[in-house]
């Protein structure tokens, strides 16, 4: 199953250009995430977060302007004992037409401990339900 989330353009988001700039799409792939993790029941809130960045990476297909709406659509790609990857694909809402693909790689982390922890049984299950083979 596919998590989306639905982004609308800002002006301030365009370079001289006229279109998207290339930083920016890391921004909707970042809220992509945090909506994701929140619809699978995990709070975004500071104390006790439990995931780490450790990779992420944007291919840019097309171009997007502003006032545009895009739709990110996130799915599980692999899930490890530590780790599992995510997988974005960035997509016009009107015409459906791809403009970027996004990958990431998060961590279950322990802060206090500063290290990564196997991943709990019932995430794994909440990532399950997201997973495809990609």
């Amino acid at each position: 199953m596919k998590h989306e989330t639905l982004v609308k353009v800002r002006f301030c988001e365009t370079d001289a250009l006229g279109h998207v700039n290339n930083t920016s799409f890391f921004i909707y792939l970042e809220e992509a995430r945090v909506l994701f993790f929140e619809s699978i029941g995990y709070s975004m809130k500071m104390d006790g977060w439990e995931f780490i960045l450790a990779s992420t990476k944007c291919d840019f297909i097309g171009q997007a302007f502003f006032n545009q709406k895009l739709k990110i659509e996130t799915e599980v790609s692999k899930i490890g004992n530590k780790s599992f990857h995510l997988a974005h694909s960035i997509i016009d809402d009107v015409t459906g037409e791809l403009v970027a693909r996004g990958e990431a790689i998060i961590v279950y982390f322990n802060f206090e401990m500063q290290k990564s922890m196997p991943i709990p049984n019932e995430l794994k299950e909440a990532l399950q339900s997201h997973h495809t083979l990609i």
